[in-house]
């Protein structure tokens, strides 16, 4: 949306444009980091001006709080499928398997991610959000109820294990492209099963 008019809906080349910044910005903080991402350097990469990046997003931060939205959207779009065509602990495992697989397959993004959750642009989300840690303790809470996993598995400390064994992983294949995500999910979903279940 044009940044002095919220009220009107967006044309369809005001969106494509959006879109196209949005874009670039995540390729740009992947590649440069935050502090290395100004606006200027948005324009060159769309190959407009400085002033016309500015009729969309007000600030750097603004568009750089949008390339992360659009980032999480796709992220939580793409786990959100998988988890919800499963069941009981196999909807653990496909939260597990999805995020990975995900943050693996689109490094720009698990960068854009990292950057915007350094505390300088802006966003208030953080990875350890109380939000994050109580969609995977539901999920637990229902492979409890399903009766794959044992009724006395705290849901709570698992959960923040589980997510907290995830960032590893994608931390790690961050710093070693080699290293092998799908393995290591694979290991982390063996732990779960022999620590939780039945």
């Amino acid at each position: 949306m044009p940044a002095n008019d919220t009220a009107r809906p967006l044309t369809i080349t005001e969106q494509a444009r959006r879109a196209q910044l949005v874009g670039v910005t995540i390729e740009l903080v992947a590649r440069h980091g935050y502090p290395g991402t100004s606006l200027a350097r948005i324009a060159e990469a769309a190959g407009i001006s400085k002033a016309a990046v500015l009729y969309h997003f007000a600030t750097k931060d603004a568009v750089v709080q949008a390339a992360y939205g659009s980032v999480l959207d796709s992220l939580t779009g793409y786990v959100g499928t998988a988890v919800d065509a499963a069941s009981g602990s196999a909807a653990v495992e496909a939260y597990i398997r999805s995020l990975i697989l995900y943050l693996h397959d689109h490094p720009d993004h698990t960068r854009m991610i990292v950057e915007g959750l350094s505390g300088a642009t802006g966003i208030d989300d953080t990875p350890h959000a109380p939000s994050r840690r109580d969609v995977v303790a539901s999920l637990i809470e229902a492979a409890k109820e399903a009766g794959d996993y044992r009724p006395g598995v705290d849901a709570q400390a698992t959960a923040v294990i589980v997510n907290g064994a995830v960032d590893a992983i994608v931390s790690e294949n961050l710093a070693n492209t080699g290293f092998d995500t799908t393995h290591a999910a694979e290991v982390l979903i063996a732990m779960l099963r022999a620590a939780c279940g039945r």
